[in-house]
Order: structure tokens, then sequence, then C-alpha cells
């Protein structure tokens, strides 16, 4: 059985570290570069980086920051934020990332999806997935839709059959997050995680919704995630890294216990 992972992520607005609740309210919380090193040395799987707003301004991801993150840190390196093509992937990589993750891009475009696992290789392309639950109806069946640019835009698509499409263009692994638990720190969306583990060969990533280890080891047992994305609990301090894993390996879930 492979260890689940604990995945701190940096939400990166101009060039700080941000939170919000539900995709609003961002309050500013501290340095991408210093916070990533923190994670790191503290045992952290891997780290995530997502520029939130380059989308959304139609702007570039800010390439200088990733480098900067990725110097400081010798763990998978996961950044999403801006990228429109294979170019833009192409920079990432060489800036230190291991990881490319694709989400608003690959709703207008799914085609970068297949193009950067044959460029770069599927390990390398992680689909980001924002979704809100909307209630089912005849154009989303499973009642959780796919939204983009931040949270900003509804697109009308099925999050479970967009999913499937992404696996089936090349997607390596899934980072799936609930807007409506974003920040909430009331626990991840067990349904929408298990809805779309159980219908993908490939990892899934819960996002949204951690407050406390209960909460992570309810969404990698009963949500069946492979890993687990924190941010607020450990941001503000309530939690380090080796409680949370030393609640779960308690617990009897297999994490890597190196810190």
């Amino acid at each position: 059985m492979l260890s689940k992972r604990i995945i701190p992520c940096l939400d990166v607005r101009e060039g700080k570290t941000t939170k919000g609740i539900k995709f609003k309210n961002n309050v500013d919380i501290g340095d991408p570069v210093e916070m990533a090193r923190y994670y790191y040395e503290a045992g952290a799987d891997e780290i995530v980086f997502y520029d939130i707003t380059a989308s959304s301004e139609k702007r570039n991801i800010m390439i200088d920051v990733v480098r900067r993150v990725a110097e400081t840190i010798f763990i998978p390196f996961s950044v999403g934020g801006g990228i429109r093509n294979l170019e833009d992937m192409r920079k990432v990589l060489l800036a230190g990332a291991e990881k490319i993750s694709v989400n608003s891009s690959a709703v207008k475009n799914p085609e970068i999806i297949s193009k950067g696992a044959q460029a770069f290789g599927k390990q390398c392309i992680v689909l980001g997935m924002d979704v809100k639950f909307v209630g089912k109806s005849e154009s989303i069946p499973s009642g959780y839709e796919i939204v983009i640019n931040g949270g900003r835009t509804h697109m009308g698509i099925d999050a479970l059959e967009w999913a499937i499409r992404a696996e089936e263009l090349g997607a390596g692994e899934i980072c799936l997050n609930s807007i409506d638990a974003d920040g909430t720190c009331e626990g991840y969306e067990l349904n929408l995680t298990s809805l779309i583990s159980e219908n993908v060969s490939i990892p899934v990533i819960a996002s949204g919704g951690a407050g406390k280890p209960e909460h992570l080891f309810d969404v990698l047992t009963k949500g069946k995630a492979d890993a687990a994305l924190i941010a607020s609990m450990v941001h503000y301090g309530t939690y380090t890294i080796s409680e949370i894993k030393s609640n779960l390996d308690k617990r009897g879930v297999k994490v890597r216990t190196g810190w």
C-alpha cells in the first residue's frame, strides 16, 4: 500500500501567501518561500503552489517566485495558475517544479492536457478541479459543477464527467477542490471526493475543508483520497504536520514518518 500524502497548499496573490473562505475575502498571511521551506523541514510530502489570480487577470504565472520556492525545498513541487500552453509548462518545469497543474486553461482547451502529457509525461500533469455543488440536473447529473477563474465562472460542466475525460486525455493526477468546503475548517466534501476517487484510476488529492486531523482521516479512508491538501490548519499554527501524521499513523493510515 502506498503512503498517503500530506500536502500543504500555498495560494499566492501578488507574491504573498493568502487564504480565504470559499474563494472569497482573502487575507495575506506570509511569504511563500519562507513557508514552503518551513513545511518542507516539518515533514510535508509535497508542496502545491497556486498563483490564484493569474488566470482571472489573464497574466503569466509569477515564475520568479516559483523559482525561489523550488530552490529551497527538496520534495515534489506542483505549480498552477495562468498556465495556458506548452511553453508555460516548460518554463515552470525549468524553474524547478516537478508537476504542472492546469485548471481553467484545461476546461477552455482540453487539448493542453494531452499535449502536456505527450511532451512531459503523464506524471507531470495535474488536473486542478474547482467544484461547487449545484444539485442534480440533466446537464449536471452528479450535482457537482466545474467553476473556473478562481471560482468566478460557472461552466455548466459536470465534475464527474470532466474528471473521467481528463484521465482519458492524459492527466496523471487530480487535485479536487470543493469550493463549498474551502477554508471552512469543517471537513472535506466526502461525497464529492469518493465520487471522483471511485470513478478514476489516477490519484486524487482532496482539497478544501481541513480543520483537524480527524478530517484527514475521514477523507483518506471514507473519501478514498490518495492525498490531502491542507492550508488553514497549518498556516495559522493550529496543528503541525508531525502532529497530523502522528494522529493518522496511530489510526492505521500509512504515512511517511521521517520527520
